[in-house]
């Protein structure tokens, strides 16, 4: 329903909603298309589709169309814009912007969402604040009447910030900014390899005008040498400065160089940083072999990532309900994303700290530009600079702060694991720490520790782990194995390798083992040193945070899987893939999957499986295929997660299906098991890892000095560091396991995700139950 104090378009007519794309094409913005279309017609009102961007607005007629549920099937694996964008000169201007007003009262509209960069959205709040006089002055012109123009005294604008530089503040991430850094990183690991072969240097520019985001994450995501940003320019002997840090990486037995360059760099006098001046200097000052690399279009294109399908869908629903909240006071506002929390902000607000990015810029002032960069930036930047460059005298600590730190790998591998080991070993050898590798876990730990010529305890060099970055699995090998298995050798093997921090980085089964060993400080001195478990696993189910390490790579991996079926599918017409998801006793994967490739139903653990749900699921189907009339070939996925019940699997699920079809459909299932694990871990995964990585062992060294009774007194010297909602934060181990653990079924008790299951089946038209089980 919309708002009391808003009044309804037409008497006796549904509220009429207009979504359009503007500015540059990025990847999701099909998503959020299909979330504002499906939204505004679950909660009862009218959707508009504008072709073309403004330009569609200003030439109305064909331009406007109404759209339909099935209209945006199938919308969410699409690269670009499927309703079109288009530069538009004439909305620039006041006539254009009475043009577009004439066609939206035409239409029956009053509420525009729209997808774009800044300056879309700055157009559009200039269109709303003038919409009053364009309605007045289409009365006196005798355009329209003023009786037309009533019901439509308030303009309802909402922004969606498409966009791959990642350059609208106020939000963490815009929608296609992930799956251009993903771009970005697969090139720069193809180059990699023939880097390496050849011991040569590439440069590659990458786009960002006012904004380095993307040249500063796939710095962070690859591990390379040197990064040219606009907000943060090199120091005036940025020449010497570039060439002494790669000679001294190279000099350490480093056989590649990776210089990134933002398409908008430069000095601190503004003068422009040229990819073929960055050649030319490793040439003549390094003398390496080079070669430019210029990635242009390639960043744009593709198939949407998986977070950019959710964050799409997730700010598109959000949109819907941000035009049916507001009132003519409330201010137009901008769907965000914060960590992992979508929020409202004041457009103009956004848009205008965006603009003073590009004027403190100018000005010169580029403290100023990183401080209006969020948090967020200015830690990913500090944490490239720590874990990139060897040997930075000036962060060395004093001798009796240094401590010996033990990394272990606990559990299934998880894409990041060893980019967050990379980081901390990087962080460790910059702060004078020594990096101990604990290898194959507790059980090589226990059992290889005292192994000759080589034991499962080693201290670890940087050029060991530096080309880590952008490895899958785990390099220093992981086991699901517990402490418990043998605490007494466990506690000899730290005290006799003097091990005084650790580093965890697994899944349920890491936390366990912290678990057991903050529980064993009571028996065993050599436990009591600070200890931090960096949550990484597929299933997402770790205690404390709301986001693993590695459940980005899984959701990527599985996307690619559903959108291989879905095609199958498509091709063969009337078929539904069922398809089982990994994630243990949560549901997270495949609610997350379902959302980012719009699943016909998700089946989780947390809801089990009953005849009456399966039963219903078959009914729906059984109507989708019938009001099909063979125009759609979209195909239908459904996702199961692995013990969402003991009795129906998916091959039982997919034949029930096929007998229910009785011909008119058939089903196929799909178990991609492993394959879910991924081979590269996804951008996201990287730079999330080193950061939390950093984040981690600020936190170990900070307990350097104490005593073991100030350790062991101290409940965070046992944490789990975790994202919940808007902030990143350490939790102490002891209140977690207490207060938020669900023992039995390995997860948290609170899973903050289980409302997005709503939204799935909302968006894909899935019946609600009208029985309680």
């Amino acid at each position: 329903m919309a708002n009391p104090q808003t009044p309804e378009p037409l008497p006796g007519k549904k509220r009429r909603i207009g979504v359009m794309t503007s500015g540059g094409d990025s990847p999701g913005m099909n998503g959020a298309v299909r979330a504002v279309v499906r939204m505004a017609i679950h909660k009862g009102c009218e959707a508009y589709c504008i072709y073309e961007g403004y330009d569609g607005l200003v030439k109305g007629g064909d331009m406007i169309k109404a759209v339909g549920w099935e209209d945006v099937r199938g919308f969410l694996s699409e690269g670009g814009t499927l309703i079109g964008t288009a530069r538009c000169m004439e909305f620039m201007q006041r006539n254009g912007r009475l043009k577009a007003a004439k066609n939206m009262i035409t239409k029956g509209m009053d509420a525009l969402v729209i997808c774009g960069g800044d300056g879309s959205l700055t157009g559009a709040d200039k269109f709303r604040a003038e919409w009053p006089g364009l309605l007045q002055e289409l009365v006196d012109t005798k355009q329209l009447t003023q009786e037309q123009i009533t019901p439509f005294k308030h303009l309802n604008i909402v922004g969606l910030v498409g966009s791959i530089d990642n350059d609208l503040s106020m939000t963490d991430a815009t929608i296609g900014c992930y799956s251009s850094l993903a771009r970005i990183c697969e090139a720069v690991d193809s180059v990699d390899t023939t880097a390496t072969s050849h011991q040569r240097a590439f440069v590659i520019e990458v786009m960002g005008r006012h904004c380095g985001w993307l040249a500063l994450m796939a710095g962070v995501s690859t591990g390379a040498d040197f990064i040219f940003i606009p907000e943060s320019p090199p120091s005036e002997n940025w020449q010497d400065e570039m060439c002494s840090v790669i000679k001294k990486h190279r000099a350490m037995g480093k056989r590649k160089t990776i210089v990134i360059v933002a398409e908008g760099a430069h000095d601190q006098d503004l003068n422009p940083i040229k990819p073929s001046q960055v050649k030319d200097l490793l040439i003549k000052k390094a003398g390496l072999d080079t070669r430019v690399t210029t990635l242009g279009h390639v960043q744009r294109g593709g198939t949407p990532a998986a977070y950019d399908r959710m964050l799409a869908t997730l700010q598109g629903v959000e949109a819907i309900k941000a035009v049916l909240d507001a009132t003519p006071e409330t201010p137009s506002p901008v769907i965000c994303m914060i960590e992992n929390k979508i929020v409202r902000r004041p457009l103009l607000e956004a848009v205008a700290q965006t603009k003073e990015v590009a004027k403190a810029i100018e000005n010169k002032d580029f403290a100023r530009a990183m401080e209006l960069r969020d948090a967020e930036f200015h830690e990913y930047y500090r944490a490239y600079q720590i874990t990139t460059a060897a040997e930075q005298p000036e962060l060395m600590l004093p001798e009796d702060k240094r401590m010996r730190i033990g990394i272990i790998h606990v559990g299934a591998p998880a894409g990041g694991m060893n980019a967050a080991t990379r980081a901390a070993v990087a962080y460790c050898l910059a702060r004078g720490h020594q990096p101990v590798a604990l290898h194959n876990g507790f059980p090589g730990l226990i059992r290889h520790h005292s192994d000759k010529p080589l034991g499962a305890v080693r201290d670890i060099s940087w050029l060991e782990a530096e080309s880590w970055a952008s490895k899958g699995g785990s390099e220093i090998g992981t086991n699901r194995g517990l402490p418990s298995e043998d605490l007494e050798t466990v506690a000899n093997v730290f005290a006799q390798y003097n091990i005084q921090g650790l580093f965890v980085v697994g899944g349920f089964e890491a936390f366990t083992a912290v678990s057991e060993l903050r529980r064993g400080r009571e028996h065993y001195k050599a436990f009591k040193i600070p200890m931090v478990i960096l949550p990484a696993t597929i299933s997402n189910n770790v205690p404390g945070t709301e986001y693993s390490i590695g459940s980005d790579t899984c959701l990527n991996a599985l996307i690619t899987y559903t959108d291989a079926c879905r095609q199958s599918a498509s091709a063969s017409r009337r078929r539904v893939f069922v398809i089982e998801t990994q994630g243990g006793e949560s549901g997270y994967i495949a609610t997350i999957a379902g959302l980012s490739v719009g699943a016909l139903a998700v089946y989780t653990p947390e809801d089990g499986i009953n005849l009456k749900m399966l039963d219903r699921d078959i009914d729906h189907l059984r109507d989708v295929f019938f009001k099909d009339k063979g125009h759609n070939r979209a195909g239908k996925i459904i996702l199961v997660n692995e013990k969402a019940s003991k009795t129906y699997s998916v091959q039982i699920i997919a034949d029930m299906i096929a007998e229910a079809g009785k011909g008119k459909f058939e089903s196929r299932h799909g178990v991609p098991g492993h394959f879910q694990q991924g081979t590269t871990p996804s951008p996201m995964d990287r730079v999330r890892a080193v950061r939390f990585a950093v984040k981690s062992l600020q936190h170990l060294e900070s307990f350097a000095g104490k005593s073991k009774k100030e350790i062991d007194d101290d409940e965070m010297s046992a944490t789990v560091i975790g994202m919940r909602g808007a902030k990143v934060l350490f939790s102490p181990m002891e209140k977690v396991e207490k207060k938020e653990t669900d023992w039995k079924r390995r997860r948290p008790i609170d899973e903050f995700w289980m409302e997005l299951k709503v939204i799935v089946d909302m968006l894909s038209g899935r019946p609600k139950a009208t029985e309680t089980k």
